[in-house]
């Protein structure tokens, strides 16, 4: 699949077939618009569709033959609802990988703790989940992962090296900031738009072709989310798959 770099590649070869054929051939000037027209088109759709891999080599599934899939849980700590998230997975011996805002590590730091406790795996999801994060400078981006990076460790003396990206948006100066900082970039491939309008049967409808290897998105802040969640795991007893931690699901390092 094309990436960023030969996206910029072909646009250039594109570029150059179409120069030569203009002074060669005489044709339409207009032909020019062509490369320029798929370029952006590749960057706007490589920018919102992570399992692209368009900026970042984001991890979005992990194919393996024991029957292991990862559930994953973005926005939280929430005060209400992570609770309730934890105690079904523990229902199930089911465990979790949550993708924290650090807004709410602030407000809810033993919320975190219990998290961790429970064994399941902590990521950064940015400090404020701003849609200012995705048109930040490199140095802006780092600033704001490393203030989260700093709350999740003084409240789990862990240092993650687990991030997902607010909206799923990467581009190249999230992709650049991420390289230096030495963070993992974590996907999905089973979106389930637990935060949309959909009904809950239309959202659990997205999930029963679930396999080992995939990476479920879900959000631990709301109650349609619980029930989802619940009925997921069912479906996972049922097809014989077990929900464990990115880490060990992609066989990666989850902390530093």
């Amino acid at each position: 699949m094309l990436n960023y770099r030969s996206t910029i590649a072909l646009v250039a070869i594109m570029l150059a077939g179409i120069s030569y054929s203009f002074y060669t051939f005489g044709i339409s000037p207009w032909w020019g618009l062509i490369p320029f027209g798929y370029y952006f088109a590749m960057v706007g759709l490589g920018s919102y569709k992570i399992e692209m891999k368009f900026f970042i080599d984001s991890i979005c599934e992990a194919p393996n033959d024991k029957g292991l899939v990862a559930i994953t849980f973005d926005d939280g700590p929430n005060a209400e609802f992570t609770p309730k998230v934890l105690e079904i997975m523990d229902e199930y011996n089911a465990k979790a990988t949550f993708f924290c805002i650090g807004t709410n590590v602030e407000k809810q730091p033993d919320v975190l703790k219990e998290i961790d406790k429970r064994g399941h795996a902590i990521g950064n999801h940015s400090y404020s989940h701003d849609v200012k994060f995705d048109m930040a400078s490199v140095k802006a981006v780092k600033e704001d992962l490393l203030k989260n990076e700093s709350l999740i460790n003084g409240a789990i003396g862990k240092k993650t090296k687990l991030f997902r990206p607010p909206f799923g948006v990467t581009n190249p100066k999230i992709a650049k900031g991420v390289k230096q900082l030495g963070l993992t970039s974590i996907g999905w491939n089973i979106r389930t738009l637990d935060t949309t309008d959909d009904s809950e049967d239309k959202i659990i409808e997205r999930t029963k072709n679930i396999k080992a290897g995939d990476i479920v998105l879900l959000h631990d802040t709301s109650d349609k989310s619980i029930n989802v969640l619940r009925a997921l795991l069912k479906v996972l007893n049922e097809k014989e798959l077990r929900s464990v931690t990115i880490n060990e699901l992609a066989k990666i390092e989850a902390y530093a």
